[in-house]
């Protein structure tokens, strides 16, 4: 029987085939510590399924993370549902992407009605106090980790700094620094094309992991093969909830509704999250704030406080947008607002999610297919090497909210800065996970409020 513990397994063997069971346990315990935005959830999953229980090699765990960088949508929940599918075919991926969100879905709901219904959160507040400057080491901690293995020579550090250049001081858009990436890589591929080789050989076992149950050299699933069949029959399933959740909503509410006009907004903004959460917020804020008026400016940036200081894809910021909207609107009449804004913060997380699952069961067989060929790798090799400088740029951006709170004409926060050295410190040399970390961040933070 395979047990829970990871580290128990020889380095020199392969691990067991890991039953449905127990990757449903792994999936839903990821849900509840996927703290630090996409930078930290993919670094969570780099230490759990390729380092300590190596379910798959770092190569195809880059593969995969790859496709997911280019596709609209959380690329850290489409990355579990890619994992989750390669291991245990369609209901895998499902379950592994589904528990991704409902845990984050389920904390929001209960924190927006809190919100809502006392006006303040302040033990909240005083645990994401600790948390925040926290959240800035794990992204670091994230940058060091990818890069320490994705930038193997002086051009992919180039396109690092570049890209990490492009984002901090130009402000270019994360779309278009991705597209440039890709197009150096593919170009590369041609001229120089032992820059961007990733090597062959046991993936996990060279980056001294051990050998993985899903390594470099592992001949492709049978249910992970393109067929134009199954293809089909994905876009088919994909489009025919869209259009039945659609029509359910429309025959219960009307067009005009706010239940169906939610549906309908964030459809359009679930196509639109290139580049993460962040490059979609300015639609979301005109959209929700401006022209549906669900909730106000200062309920938004309320809400995207929460967002980012709690499990899941920071876009589930949507979900606190639909329950504010539930509630105002009192969808479900006026003698049941919670129910009303859970309802809507359901919906919502429907539509926005539901393309992620259909991009990775669709697209998956064809990524599998590019596994090892270097013309399909070379981009997504610069691409990794781009996000890199990416994740560095966001990790200051985090570290200068978080130490001066004010702006730089503000106070500097020295609590916060000792609370975030601390915390680097125990990533970089004790190695400590990252539940632990979090847990006694907020702690501190909870601690340092209560005595303020």
């Amino acid at each position: 029987m395979h047990t829970t513990s990871p580290p128990s397994i020889e380095p020199s063997r392969r691990p067991d085939a890991v039953t449905f069971t127990e990757a449903f346990w792994f999936w839903l315990k990821l849900g509840f510590i996927s703290f630090g935005g996409p930078a930290g959830q993919i670094a969570i999953m780099h230490s759990e399924l390729v380092e300590r229980r190596r379910w798959i090699s770092e190569n195809r765990f880059l593969h995969a993370l790859n496709y997911c960088m280019v596709l609209p949508g959380p690329e850290a929940q489409q990355l579990a549902t890619y994992i989750g599918w390669l291991l245990h075919r369609t209901w895998g991926g499902i379950v592994a992407g589904a528990l991704f969100v409902l845990p984050s879905l389920v904390i929001l709901v209960v924190l927006s009605w809190v919100y809502l219904r006392f006006g303040q959160v302040v033990w909240v507040a005083g645990l994401f106090y600790g948390i925040k400057p926290a959240v800035t080491a794990l992204v670091l901690h994230a940058a060091h980790r990818i890069g320490s293995r994705a930038l193997k020579n002086r051009w992919l550090w180039g396109i690092a700094a570049a890209a990490f250049v492009a984002i901090f001081a130009f402000d270019v858009p994360f779309p278009v620094i991705v597209l440039a990436a890709g197009l150096v890589g593919y170009m590369g591929a041609r001229r120089v094309p032992h820059v961007f080789a990733l090597g062959g050989g046991h993936g996990a076992a060279q980056a001294g992991y051990g050998p993985a149950l899903i390594d470099d050299d592992t001949p492709t699933p049978a249910h992970a093969r393109f067929s134009r069949r199954h293809l089909a029959r994905v876009l088919g399933v994909g489009l025919g909830l869209w259009a039945a959740a659609m029509a359910l909503l429309i025959a219960t509410s009307g067009w005009q509704g706010a239940l169906t006009q939610m549906g309908w907004f964030f459809t359009k903004a679930a196509m639109l999250t290139f580049g993460g959460a962040y490059a979609v917020l300015p639609y979301v804020y005109q959209g929700a704030v401006e022209h549906h008026q669900w909730l106000s400016g200062v309920q938004m940036i309320d809400g995207l406080a929460l967002g980012e200081t709690t499990p899941g894809p920071l876009i589930m910021v949507v979900a606190f947008v639909a329950f504010v909207g539930g509630w105002t609107r009192q969808v479900l009449g006026p003698d049941t607002l919670f129910l009303a804004g859970a309802l809507a913060a359901a919906v919502v997380t429907f539509f926005t999610f539901l393309p992620s699952f259909v991009f990775i069961l669709a697209g998956g067989p064809l990524v599998e297919t590019t596994h090892g060929k270097l013309g399909f790798t070379a981009p997504l090799s610069a691409i990794t090497a781009a996000v890199v400088g990416v994740i560095v740029n966001l990790a200051l951006f985090f570290a200068y909210h978080v130490l001066w709170p004010h702006g730089f004409a503000g106070r500097f926060d020295a609590v916060s800065a000792a609370i975030a050295v601390a915390a680097a410190v125990a990533l970089f040399r004790f190695k400590v996970s990252v539940m632990p970390l979090l847990a006694a961040c907020a702690v501190a933070g909870l601690v340092v409020s209560l005595l303020n």
